[in-house]
């Protein structure tokens, strides 16, 4: 029993011994920068989380990049190229994109920047020539189309290349929707026009003209 006994306290010495050697259970004091570390760590994650939890949950005022898409009716992918375009402002916390709710919706609902405003402007002049001369200015764009094409094989101009193509394909009015539309897609796929000479200088010229006329009255008003 004696034997068993010492056993005991020899192995309970062991542990102690150990513990106090990794600075648990000891006497061991952390150095300053070891604990200034740690506090500042815990700081960042705390703030960080309610970051989120502040933009997540108050009045759901700002959007993942996937809630965004599901609000515009697109893939997550396009929304992310949006914010990469600057087209919807974002922030950014940790690695993820954050947008406003009412940054999303006014996209949606067609409140256009300058240049989308300015493209949205020359698409209505060609619009106007689509009227006068249906057949000519398809063709136009079937040919334009095709170069267009092989110049961008892939990736996201190819992608808005074929919605050009399927609205060429479906006709005259499919293209007018297009031209003149105030929706995302149709603003995406004028930045990616095969209209683009159909327009001679000289009108494409006095297209502008008006537009920057318009604008400052609608900016001065």
């Amino acid at each position: 029993m004696f034997v068993a006994v010492y056993a005991q306290r020899a192995e309970k010495r062991t542990y102690q011994q150990t513990r106090a050697d990794h600075g648990v259970g000891g006497s061991k004091i952390l150095p300053l920068w070891a604990v200034t570390a740690a506090i500042s760590l815990c700081f960042l994650g705390i703030v960080e989380i309610m970051v989120l939890v502040n933009m997540v949950t108050v009045g759901q005022a700002w959007l993942t990049t996937g809630q965004a898409a599901m609000l515009l009716g697109t893939s997550r992918q396009h929304v992310v190229d949006l914010c990469r375009r600057g087209m919807v402002p974002f922030e950014t916390v940790g690695s993820h994109r954050r947008l406003r709710r009412a940054d999303v919706e006014a996209f949606a609902g067609g409140t256009l920047t300058r240049d989308q405003a300015r493209g949205l402007w020359l698409h209505r002049a060609v619009a106007g020539r689509l009227a006068l001369d249906p057949d000519g200015t398809l063709n136009k764009a079937r040919a334009n189309l095709e170069k267009l094409q092989r110049v961008h094989p892939t990736g996201m101009a190819a992608r808005w290349l074929g919605q050009w193509q399927a609205a060429l394909d479906a006709g005259t009015e499919a293209v007018f929707d297009v031209l003149v539309s105030r929706s995302p897609q149709a603003v995406e796929l004028r930045q990616n026009s095969p209209f683009a000479d159909v327009l001679s200088e000289q009108e494409r010229q006095a297209a502008l003209a008006a537009f920057r006329s318009w604008w400052h009255r609608e900016r001065t008003a």
